[in-house]
């Protein structure tokens, strides 16, 4: 009976649990669609006079959000110019309104603003604010300022994103590395840095659902030990998020862990954890920031810079001299308060309002590079929380290919940073760390590598950019120059609020109404849908990954670039004529750039309006004249000028990881290695050398190509190996193999020959298979390249005075690559 009374009241006791539990759950689930719902009601359309795309008998109704229509066209840049020289209340010609009967709208959004802000006739030629810089925190600080209410002018020296902002890691995270360190030193500010950016991943979501989504990251663990110091460490991570409906970290077993990431080592792996984060496309973020601050009424234009600061009797700033770098037209623009949010470049601006200034900002560079989608799955990250060094690396799927990155490293502030041979060999042996030894890490797997600085604020403390805080710091000069520097792509959003919000303190300014942005979805989201693709397809003829590229590019407004898109001549596709058959980038966006996206050299289209710059430096290489091409369409560029543009996107391309002259661009030169003159190793003045077609650059194009063996060497490879097979069972005699190198006239230095067999982890069997043999040749192959590669920048480094930042001297083996 004692045991049964017992029994009944566990029953009754977990009853009771389970109840109560079901209840709070059915709580918190309705709250959070609640909450879910309120956030999806609360989002502002932009103001009506950008409506005038639709059409006028659909203003007024529910209108299909996936159905085609014009879109909205921003003022032209030469509209721009005009306006940020005469001032924002300048009203230009009105433009039909797709012959709409009702009151006639204003003729641009820019006109709008002028109409509607709280100002005087005395003052529409001057603005409220100007923005100097056009990455992510100026073009973030216009949205938020013209989304106010007032009156807007941002000016950016090259294009928009064109250097930090275009260069990230493309996450769009809160820090699990501080978020350790917060824990580890309880370090309150590393805190409310991590608890402010996961609140800012949320809102990023939420206004761009095209440009940015959730992705897992898998963190491999190797040590039995490790697993609840990672689990714990995810779900603080996701408990610090809240509810922001991004999914919940989880374990893996060793082989889940391996279906989801087939490429990683198995060795030792004892299982994973897999964390959440966001992703994004950068630069075309950047774009989409700028054209939604020009849809609420700012004044934009990229190519112009501020060559000098203007002050008043008081010896307040008011206003700027700018500079059209493309023309070399010089005009003044005037505005009660300037904002300087330039990155990098944030000290160069301060010497112009004060040049004793002391510096502030402390600049890193961090190097990423991009390897094959096979180094990866398409959905699945990888973060290594602990290198060689103590710095993390993130293994991540971007664009269809992997991004591996980044360094962090003290450097000097350049326009045109590049990674150095150092910095992307570091990378590539973090990579094969951690990847199954069936996947070859290879330098000539790198399709580009490029550096960005990062604009660090500078603690005096720190003897190291590891230890920067990634925060921002908000700072006012006596003559008013209100510098923003500092902080992540993450936070923009809350970096400009802040900055605005001094702004309107600090000069007076009278806005009206309240920051808003965590409300305004972005040129391009609010017609977006995860299946408009599908109606892409079925409207345009166009194919599944153009389309899919479209849709998740440009949201609402890829109806708008496939319209442009020229027919193919073929039953299928219809449309859409591809400017790279390795990518779905297509003429009609080089198009749609030059029209609706202020792109205006060749450089903008190639890195920051389609990515091809960053995918693949050989792909936009190749795809370069024919951008040229289409652009002096657009431009009406003339002979001198195409030339021009080809010249200088090719030493953009320089930058990025294509090789530099006098390496020859492999444009289907044939393969083979010469090195310089007097440094022709054995195995190069044999078989390689009889086979390889001499190139000015002294080294072969097999170091920059992604094929190790040509025709010609795997027609002589088959020969001589099929001729020791004796029996056919597809194996040689491993004793044999000198007596290979014999019949192809290849001497070999046996300690390298033996460095490269055990590289290759031929087995013990006493035989040896063709992959195996080929493993051998391949290494050989690379041995031989790498060398001559080596001797040859010490060459050009003692002719050019450039220091690429490798020695000569015979490093880890290699296939090339950009």
């Amino acid at each position: 009976m004692t045991a049964s009374r017992h029994s009944s009241s566990y029953r009754r006791a977990a009853y009771a649990t389970v109840g109560a539990t079901s209840v709070a759950l059915a709580g918190y689930y309705y709250n959070v669609q609640k909450r879910q719902q309120e956030m999806l009601d609360n989002f502002e359309l932009p103001p009506h006079s950008s409506m005038i795309y639709l059409e006028p008998q659909q203003v007024a109704s529910v209108r299909d959000p996936t159905r085609p229509h014009a879109f909205w066209a921003p003022p032209s840049r030469e509209d721009m110019l005009h306006m940020l020289q005469n001032g924002p209340g300048t009203l230009l010609t009105s433009k039909q309104q797709h012959g709409s009967k009702g009151p006639a709208l204003p003729a641009t959004p820019a006109d709008a603003a002028a109409v509607t802000s709280t100002t005087t006739d005395d003052d529409l030629d001057v603005f409220d604010l100007l923005i100097i810089g056009g990455g992510a925190t100026g073009a973030g600080c216009a949205v938020d300022a013209a989304t106010r209410g007032l009156k807007v002018a941002m000016v950016e020296r090259d294009d928009f994103s064109s250097g930090t902002s275009s260069r990230s890691t493309k996450l769009v995270h809160g820090g699990v590395r501080y978020l350790e360190k917060a824990v580890r030193e309880l370090d309150i500010e590393q805190y409310k840095l991590v608890k402010e950016a996961l609140n800012e991943r949320a809102n990023f979501l939420k206004i761009a659902p095209y440009l940015s989504y959730q992705l897992p990251i898998m963190l491999p663990i190797y040590k039995w030990w490790q697993v609840p110091y990672y689990w714990a460490g995810s779900k603080a991570y996701d408990l610090l998020a809240g509810h922001q409906g991004m999914e919940s970290s989880y374990f893996l077993t060793k082989g889940k862990a391996l279906d989801a990431f087939p490429m990683l080592k198995d060795e030792k792996l004892v299982g994973a954890m897999v964390y959440y984060d966001g992703q994004h496309n950068d630069s075309r973020m950047n774009v989409a920031l700028g054209l939604t601050a020009v849809q609420y009424g700012a004044v934009i234009a990229n190519h112009v810079e501020v060559v000098e600061l203007f002050k008043d009797e008081n010896k307040r700033l008011c206003g700027a001299r700018v500079k059209d770098t493309l023309t070399g037209k010089e005009f003044n623009v005037k505005a009660k308060g300037i904002i300087n949010a330039t990155g990098p470049f944030t000290d160069g601006i301060r010497q112009l309002d004060d040049p004793s200034i002391q510096t502030i900002v402390s600049p890193s560079a961090g190097v990423h590079i991009i390897l094959p989608n096979y180094y990866s799955p398409g959905n699945m990250g990888l973060l290594d929380p602990a290198t060689s060094d103590g710095r993390v690396i993130f293994f991540l799927p971007w664009q269809g290919n992997t991004i591996a990155g980044t360094t962090d490293s003290a450097t000097e502030v350049t326009p045109n940073p590049m990674a150095t041979e150092d910095e992307i060999n570091w990378i590539l042996g973090e990579v094969k760390n951690y990847l199954n030894p069936d996947v070859k890490v290879r330098r000539g797997d790198v399709l580009a590598a490029w550096s960005g600085i990062r604009p660090l604020v500078r603690d005096p403390a720190a003897k190291s950019t590891e230890g920067l805080v990634r925060n921002h710091m908000i700072n006012v000069s006596q003559s008013g120059l209100l510098t923003i520097a500092g902080g992540k792509w993450t936070t923009y959003r809350a970096m400009a609020a802040e900055t605005i919000d001094e702004a309107i303190k600090e000069f007076h300014l009278k806005p009206s109404r309240e920051c808003s942005t965590e409300r305004v979805k972005l040129i391009g989201s609010h017609g977006y849908s995860k299946t408009m693709f599908i109606r892409l397809i079925q409207q345009f003829g166009l194919e599944t990954e153009i389309a899919q590229h479209l849709a998740n590019s440009y949201g609402d407004r890829a109806w708008a670039v496939a319209s442009l898109a020229q027919s193919t001549g073929k039953r299928w596709p219809v449309f859409g004529r591809r400017i790279s058959a390795q990518y779905p980038y297509i003429e009609a966006e080089v198009r749609y750039a030059v029209r609706r996206e202020y792109a205006c050299t060749a450089v903008d289209v190639l890195a920051r309006r389609i990515r091809l710059a960053f995918l693949n430096v050989h792909a936009a290489l190749e795809a370069l004249p024919l951008v040229v091409e289409i652009m002096a369409e657009e431009l009406h560029w003339d002979e001198t000028r195409q030339a021009q543009e080809t010249e200088e996107a090719k030493q953009f391309l320089t930058t990025m990881g294509l090789p530099v002259q006098p390496i020859a661009y492999p444009t289907g030169v044939q393969d083979g290695v010469i090195a310089a003159p007097g440094t022709e190793s054995k195995e190069q003045r044999g078989f390689w050398g009889r086979l390889a077609t001499k190139s000015t650059s002294g080294v072969s194009d097999s170091f920059y190509s992604r094929a190790q063996f040509n025709p010609e060497e795997l027609a002589e490879f088959h020969k001589v190996f099929g001729a020791l097979d004796y029996d056919g069972d597809g194996h040689i005699n491993g004793a044999d193999l000198e007596e290979v190198l014999s019949h192809l006239d290849m001497e070999v230095d046996s300690v390298v020959l033996k460095n490269i067999i055990e590289e290759v982890d031929l087995d013990k069997s006493g035989t040896v298979e063709f992959n195996e043999f080929l493993e051998v040749m391949g290494g050989l192959k690379e041995h031989a390249s790498r060398t001559a590669f080596s001797n040859m920048v010490v060459q050009v480094e003692e002719k050019r005075k450039v220091d690429y930042g490798i020695k000569a001297k015979t490093t880890d083996r290699s296939g090339g690559g950009a």
